[in-house]
């Protein structure tokens, strides 16, 4: 999600600078400040992200260059711009510090106006390459994050929970007889149908590490980190429930007279050598056990 009033970050250890830049700032966009290395690494990767940080080359604990690089390098931050503040006006250190990752350099004293303009231009880029990034990972459809997301995000948490020992589990869900449906209502009020399940499905999503993406057509899927089995599953009965709650007529259904989920539930601790894959495979074919057993249930996978 693309945030309203921007962010910015800055590393700075003396006051009258830390002072000057955040009046100038404080005005347009959110204002943090670290005042070592070691804190601006840390509040570079907290929940709410810069959108920008400016950073003095000077820095008591961990030099600037230094600091800009460790931030490039970093897979979490690598995306965030860094303009560079300092008062070595040397085209060979302005060379230095663009080549670590910073996308600009300002040189000690300089004019506000100019400043302004370049911390300006770079949050406009920022939240253009944001947006485009959001509209890349969710589905048009439903709002919901889509398969590409759904595979990176998984891949993720698989090697996560690989080093960590602990439990991954997916819940894969399949409207039951949605093909029925669109026959008897017209592709719209599928669209409809399929909005309002992953509103409810999303509103029944709790902890802020569980994923919710529409895997494709009518089918959802839940990465739930470090969840066993037995949770995963009285999760994955809680949405098909809530969904059932809605009670959105189905009269081409031959399970209930209204609309309602399959659900597949796999959970694993991963090995080194086995592949994402083997939870997904797991999960459909829990997913395809419950069909098989007369849909609107949850199947759980045991092998």
């Amino acid at each position: 999600m693309v945030k309203e009033k921007q962010s910015v970050l800055i590393i700075e250890d003396e006051e009258v600078n830390i002072r000057v830049l955040g009046q100038i700032l404080s005005r347009e966009f959110n204002i943090d400040v670290a005042t070592c290395g070691r804190d601006a690494l840390v509040r570079a990767e907290q929940d709410e992200m810069p959108d920008l940080i400016l950073l003095d080359v000077t820095m008591p604990d961990i030099d600037g260059y230094e600091l800009c690089r460790q931030l490039s390098d970093n897979e979490k931050t690598r995306h965030i711009p860094i303009i560079l503040i300092t008062s070595e006006d040397q085209e060979k250190q302005e060379a230095y510090g663009l080549s670590l990752g910073a996308v600009d350099y300002i040189v000690k004293p300089f004019s506000v106006p100019v400043l302004v303009a370049r911390v300006r231009t770079h949050l406009q880029l920022k939240r253009q390459r944001d947006m485009l990034s959001d509209l890349s990972v969710h589905d048009s459809l439903t709002g919901l994050y889509n398969r590409r997301k759904f595979d990176g995000y998984i891949e993720a948490e698989w090697r996560r929970a690989c080093r960590n020992q602990t439990s991954l589990a997916l819940v894969m869900l399949d409207v039951d007889l949605f093909k029925a449906y669109n026959d008897h209502y017209g592709h719209m009020a599928g669209d409809r149908c399929l909005q309002r399940i992953a509103d409810c499905l999303l509103a029944n999503i709790q902890r802020s590490g569980d994923l919710l993406a529409r895997y494709g057509g009518e089918e959802f899927v839940a990465v739930l980190p470090e969840l066993d089995r037995h949770d995963a599953t009285v999760l994955a009965q809680k949405l098909c429930d809530a969904v059932a709650a809605l009670t959105v007529p189905h009269a081409a259904s031959t399970v209930a007279d209204h609309v309602t989920l399959s659900g597949g539930v796999a959970a694993m601790v991963p090995d080194i050598d086995m592949p994402s894959s083997q939870l997904i495979e797991a999960a459909d074919s829990a997913l395809y056990a419950a069909k098989k057993a007369g849909r609107d249930c949850v199947q759980v996978y045991v092998g």
